[in-house]
């Protein structure tokens, strides 16, 4: 399956600088536990903010023209598609990590979305998800995650 996951502020900020705009230990927490042992999937940006693979997970980083270094647990892949065709030999579930190209670039072929919602608007925010991202998708449940932190939990709909 192809999650996307993502915290988004209450004005749909996503990031700033290059980062997070805010700490949410539990939010950092929530997305280790959904992660682990899955494959991540990352543009570039997301991957230099990262700085590191995470552990416990196939990182795939994707990029049509940048270089990273030759590590373990870390693929570099040039394109969506061939995202989707590594995937079906994989064991686990493929999540979608950011940024917002990636999320946009994978948006159709995503079938459920987990969204943290953070109770802040980042005023100064330079990256923001379109506020209809999850048209299409219904509510499948919804976690209290702490510190005034929900993941909703959206599954696509049926066509």
């Amino acid at each position: 399956m192809i999650i996307g996951i993502v915290a988004i502020a209450k004005n749909h900020a996503i990031g700033k600088g290059g980062k997070l705009p805010w700490h949410y230990p539990a939010d950092l927490r929530f997305f280790k536990q959904a992660t682990t042992g899955s494959a991540v999937v990352m543009g570039m940006n997301t991957w230099a903010s990262i700085g590191k693979p995470l552990p416990d997970r196939l990182n795939i980083v994707l990029s049509r023209s940048g270089n990273i270094e030759v590590q373990p647990s870390v693929v570099l892949l040039r394109s969506k598609e061939e995202v989707i065709a590594i995937s079906a030999y994989l064991n686990c579930d493929v999540f979608i990590i950011g940024g917002a190209k990636t999320y946009e670039s994978f948006a159709d072929v995503i079938d459920k979305w987990i969204v943290t919602e953070v109770p802040e608007t980042i005023e100064d925010a330079d990256v923001f998800m379109p506020a209809s991202f999850t048209d299409g998708f219904d509510v499948q449940g919804e976690l209290a995650l702490g510190e005034g932190l929900m993941a909703r939990i959206f599954q696509r709909r049926p066509n």
